[in-house]
């Protein structure tokens, strides 16, 4: 689902792991490359809300507000409402918006 690899994208950024990241990026949006050297470090995610993106669907939206650790101490929250579309059986990131 929509939901389950926004969860799997969270947790790729937590871990730093950019090749999955931009193996799940749409190949119309993906970036060419992407430098997580000062990506922050993230703690937690809640989903807020899902529009489609289930078994049957095409296309999804998600929701989130992803939580982090500020520098000298503090937690920042990142709210995001992203696009997803299927392809092929399989479910790629496209974009964020508004």
């Amino acid at each position: 689902t929509a939901e389950a690899l926004m969860r799997s994208r969270f947790e790729a950024f937590r871990d730093g792991d950019a090749g999955w990241l931009l193996a799940s990026w749409h190949r119309s949006t993906r970036p060419g490359s992407l430098d997580l050297s000062t990506n922050p470090k993230w703690r937690g995610l809640q989903i807020v809300d899902t529009v489609a993106g289930g078994p049957d669907d095409d296309s999804g939206i998600v929701e989130f507000r992803a939580t982090y650790l500020v520098p000298g101490g503090g937690v920042e929250v990142q709210q995001e409402r992203s696009r997803f579309v299927r392809e092929g059986g399989r479910w790629y990131y496209l974009d964020a918006i508004g």
